[in-house]
């Protein structure tokens, strides 16, 4: 097998039976968009220009003409016996369509972009030992849950200042992008033994580097297989966080449940995986809602069911054919009967015996500790035994970078970071207390308020808040930096270097060098919580 360029006469002079049907114009992958220096008339629609051999160009609208800026629409030419590694071959009207390979060429969805951020500046994104070169830049292959995934920068010059996307999301001029590792399809000529790419796969490449790197490299990157993959008798152990595995999860198309304490943020995990969940509060529920209500059809004398409204919803919301999370909120406060009525939905994904739950939704319920909630009941073993549980626990070294991603007020963050035990308190129900979900609060008074910490009390209760109000008080009596060896950084806890990046914060001004050197040796996590309560500085 080989890469090689269309040529003129592939397209115009005497088209390739594959192009006569579809046209010569190819649309422009995600990665082709990131890439390419747009001049301004880079696309039309969807379709970009492409270079051929021998110096020709396919215009973006599928003409002959020059072209300033060009992208690269791979063909690949194959020997007796390969056409065996083709994949999920498929009929599209009269085109044959196949996949061979995988490229980072389809923008990361929407909905995992901040973990991917987030777990890309903190350095925590695991690598897969697979590279791949975009626009002449060699690029690692991470792993996010079950996906793949490859970090490139939005090239500067662009004619507006930004990128939109196959799925219309846009990215600015500099901006971290993740693309996901798909499998790449092809228009298959099988007379010819020709694969010719359904899209101007990649940019950023003048014709003679494009043409070294096809002959070089690209295949191998095109083809290398993931370094875990499972073979016969072999196996994988990743690590994953609370959120990657609800991912995992949810794609396998098993059930989950999120166990946890009010406040713990379940339901913001939930909603990161799909912003467009469907919850469904189960205390405010009845059998009837859920299963849908039975009306008698007084001209037929008959009795004729109602499709829940919520059922109605979801099949709405699936139409896009994406996966999207129907989530029982509050299950374990639901009546038994309503339980049970979960439970067959859960088990055979029919509502009321009669309508299918859409192929593409996903079930994930939640529930707060019986120690919360007098009104808890436990699942009954036979519904337990139908999800995958997972136990959220939030502590600061998980809520610190959600808190910097969603910009909580400064003092909040200071104050945690030297004072963990305060992220949750004991609910006594006379009084105010502490948990993630009150904190956040706590974040957005504050900074309505012009940071009055008299405010606090109602929400955290007096003693969290008169804490809060001594440590700012005796802060400036937290001392020097000091000197640590790095095995010395490798013992300290989580609190601990939230503590010393804090420190660091403190004499940033007198110390500047020293202070961001000595985050520097905490991790990236540390460098960017510092970074960002530096951009606040004004409110401290």
């Amino acid at each position: 097998m080989k890469s090689i360029f269309l040529s003129h006469e592939d397209v115009f002079a005497r088209p390739l039976p594959v192009l006569e049907k579809v046209g010569a114009a190819a649309p422009a992958s995600d990665l082709a968009l990131l890439t390419a220096q747009d001049d301004g008339f880079l696309t039309d629609g969807r379709c970009i220009n492409y270079y051929l051999s021998e110096g020709g160009f396919v215009s973006r609208f599928g003409q002959a003409d020059k072209c300033a800026v060009c992208a690269v629409r791979p063909a690949l030419q194959l020997e007796p016996g390969e056409e065996k590694l083709l994949g999920r071959r498929r009929q599209e009207g009269d085109v044959t369509i196949v996949e061979y390979g995988r490229y980072p060429h389809v923008v990361l969805d929407e909905s995992m972009r901040p973990l991917a951020g987030r777990e890309y500046a903190r350095g925590a994104l695991e690598e897969t030992g697979r590279q791949v070169t975009v626009a002449g830049e060699v690029r690692s292959v991470y792993r996010l849950g079950g996906k793949e995934i490859v970090c490139v920068e939005a090239v500067s010059g662009g004619a507006n200042g930004f990128v939109r996307f196959s799925d219309e999301s846009v990215a600015a001029e500099g901006e971290e992008v993740f693309l996901e590792m798909r499998p790449v399809r092809w228009l298959y000529d099988e007379g010819r033994r020709l694969l010719i790419s359904c899209t101007a796969l990649f940019a950023g490449w003048g014709r003679e580097e494009a043409q070294e790197y096809l002959s070089g490299a690209f295949l191998q990157e095109l083809t290398a297989e993931p370094e875990e993959k499972a073979l016969s008798g072999e196996f994988c152990l990743r690590r994953h966080d609370e959120l990657s595995l609800i991912r995992a999860y949810v794609e396998a198309n098993i059930p989950v449940f999120l166990h946890g304490l009010s406040g713990d943020g379940k339901s913001d995990r939930v909603r990161q995986i799909d912003p467009q969940a469907l919850d469904i509060e189960l205390v405010n529920e009845t059998p009837e809602t859920i299963n849908g209500r039975a009306v008698y059809n007084e001209t037929k004398s008959e009795i004729v069911d109602i499709k829940p409204v919520w059922l109605i919803k979801l099949e709405k919301l699936c139409e896009d054919g994406k996966l999207h999370i129907l989530f029982f909120d509050e299950l374990t406060n639901a009546t038994k009967q309503t339980q049970s009525v979960i439970f067959k939905i859960v088990l055979e994904r029919f509502v009321n015996n009669r309508w299918p739950l859409p192929a593409n939704a996903r079930i994930v319920a939640a529930g707060n500790d019986r120690s919360e909630s007098s009104a808890a009941h436990d699942l009954a073993e036979p519904l337990f035994g139908r999800f995958a549980h997972i136990y959220i626990r939030t502590t600061v070294e998980n809520w610190m970078p959600w808190a910097v991603e969603h910009t909580m007020n400064p003092y909040v963050m200071e104050f945690l970071a030297n004072n963990d035990l305060y992220l949750r308190t004991p609910y006594t129900g006379t009084e105010g207390n502490a948990d993630p979900r009150r904190w956040e609060m706590v974040s957005r008074v504050l900074d309505a308020s012009g940071n009055d910490f008299s405010l606090l009390g109602p929400i955290v209760g007096p003693e969290t808040a008169d804490a809060f109000v001594r440590f700012f008080r005796h802060r400036g009596q937290l001392g020097s930096l000091g000197h640590y060896a790095d095995e010395e950084l490798e013992r300290f806890s989580v609190a601990r270097r939230y503590q010393l990046a804090q420190q660091c914060l403190q004499v940033s001004a007198e110390q500047s060098a020293e202070a961001r050197a000595l985050v520097t040796r905490l991790g990236k996590e540390y460098l960017a919580w510092y970074e960002y309560m530096l951009t606040r500085r004004g409110t401290l």
